[in-house]
């Protein structure tokens, strides 16, 4: 009875080690829908995309008009750039969108002076607001 437990024993072993070997390597790894690579590539981009927004942002409330501006509504500049940066990546996108577009406008001379204030005073009470509600 040992002898067949023992041999019994010995013919699982061995195919065990049979499948082991016959089976590839990669059949028995884990697969991933992404790789490593692109996963990494994809969290550097983002990353580089929320950088150019917080600083397109920056230099619009960071302006002479905006600094006057925030200051005649009685906001603090610093506050108001502070804030920005705890935005969330959506918000942040949007808000980099309308600075840019505004900047644009101006130098156009599609806006006025009282309409670029008017704007920045709506961006830092929108910035404000999301970051108070949090």
């Amino acid at each position: 009875m040992q002898f067949a437990l023992r041999q019994s024993v010995r013919m699982l072993i061995a195919l065990v080690l049979v499948t082991l070997f016959i089976v590839p390597a990669d059949l028995r790894a884990q697969s991933h829908v992404v790789s490593p690579a692109d996963l990494r590539k994809s969290v550097a981009d983002a990353s580089q995309t929320r950088q150019q927004n917080l600083e397109t942002v920056r230099q619009f409330l960071s302006s002479p008009t905006a600094e006057k501006a925030l200051k005649s509504a009685n906001m603090d500049p610093q506050q108001v750039t502070t804030a920005v940066s705890s935005l969330n990546d959506q918000d942040l996108s949007k808000l980099a969108s309308r600075a840019s577009q505004a900047q644009k406008d101006f130098a156009a001379g599609s806006l006025s002076d009282r309409d670029l204030i008017l704007i920045i005073l709506a961006i830092a009470v929108l910035v404000l607001l999301i970051v108070a509600l949090r």
